[in-house]
């Protein structure tokens, strides 16, 4: 396994990060356990998880999951950054969702009990809510920090604008702020490289890619298809509309001699300011099949053909549309 700094911190991480949002729903707790220890012999030390992961089942159950992972010891805390999320409601209380102080202080002390441990290494918010000042969110962060709670915060499906005014507003109180951002981005979906991904790497943010693999649409769906193995129907309306486009993706994978998911994940790992793509199995062999993508080395000629079939906004704003 490589390793990489997150963001502009000296913390080492996996260039894969083990998403666990099947966890629970999806995939049996014993199988899940199964699958972290595999990530642990891999060199896998990057875990993302959210206090709302396997709430089909209940709220919170999938750091449940990880908990007990954790709590057999063998020194398997100390061996893993994790990294879990906020914001979502956690119950029918008016208080009891968003950034405020108040939910964030009892969302942190709830995510450490269920996760079993006594802190938690990088606390992510979920997502933006313009409605709480800034102050009060690192007011609350802050006080984390000092406790030993968390270590680091990051940013989830932020745009460009709220990491610059969280981070101007950090640097008043001379706090390090953001130090990651998770957004949607894969080879069909390149919207943030417009201004997001600028202003992560003017601020020194590590991108940490969620559905990298478009929800199955780049692991290979035509293949699979071939094969008799059925797409769901969101995702069969999606490949119909992009089928020129998957075809000639496909074609190039074969023509490398690798598999599309590998493709696409090796794609992200070229882009500098990607930290970690979020791989999120369901099973051991999804796993064990992500790990081939580090090693991926792309040509400047591959990563061209790869712009041809999936071209993104055009670069950075605001060149990408103006003169």
């Amino acid at each position: 396994m490589n390793y990489t700094n997150l963001g502009r911190t000296g913390l080492k991480v996996s260039r894969l990060c083990l998403g666990t949002m099947n966890f629970g729903p999806e995939t049996s707790e014993a199988d899940s356990h199964a699958i972290m220890d595999r990530a642990l012999e891999t060199g896998v030390n990057f875990f993302d998880t959210a206090n709302r992961y396997g709430r089909t089942i209940s709220n919170g159950f999938t750091e449940e999951i990880i908990g007990r992972w954790l709590a057999q010891g063998d020194g398997r805390r100390d061996k893993i950054v994790l990294a879990t999320k906020l914001f979502g409601a956690m119950g029918d209380g008016v208080n009891e969702r968003g950034l405020s102080a108040y939910h964030i202080r009892k969302a942190c002390e709830d995510s450490l009990r269920r996760l079993q441990t006594d802190h938690i290494d990088l606390y992510q918010m979920h997502h933006v809510e313009r409605s709480t000042p800034w102050e009060e969110i690192w007011q609350a962060m802050e006080q984390l920090v000092r406790e030993g709670k968390i270590i680091y915060v990051g940013s989830s499906n932020f745009a460009g604008l709220h990491i610059a005014l969280a981070q101007f507003s950090a640097a008043k109180r001379n706090f390090l702020g953001l130090v990651s951002e998770q957004s949607l981005y894969n080879l069909n979906a390149r919207m943030i490289e417009l201004e997001l991904i600028p202003a992560c790497r003017e601020f020194g943010l590590g991108l940490i890619p969620w559905s990298p693999l478009g929800g199955g649409l780049l692991g290979g769906v035509l293949q699979k298809a071939a094969q008799g193995r059925r797409a769901s129907e969101g995702l069969q309306a999606r490949v119909e509309k992009l089928r020129p486009q998957l075809e000639a993706y496909e074609a190039l994978c074969q023509e490398l001699g690798e598999a599309p998911a590998d493709v696409g994940l090796a794609w992200l790992l070229h882009n500098p300011v990607v930290t970690a793509p979020i791989i999120g199995p369901r099973t051991m062999q999804q796993f064990n099949d992500s790990l081939r993508a580090v090693e991926i080395k792309l040509s400047d000629d591959v990563l061209a053909k790869l712009d041809k079939i999936w071209p993104g906004p055009g670069g950075a704003a605001p060149e990408a549309y103006a003169w």
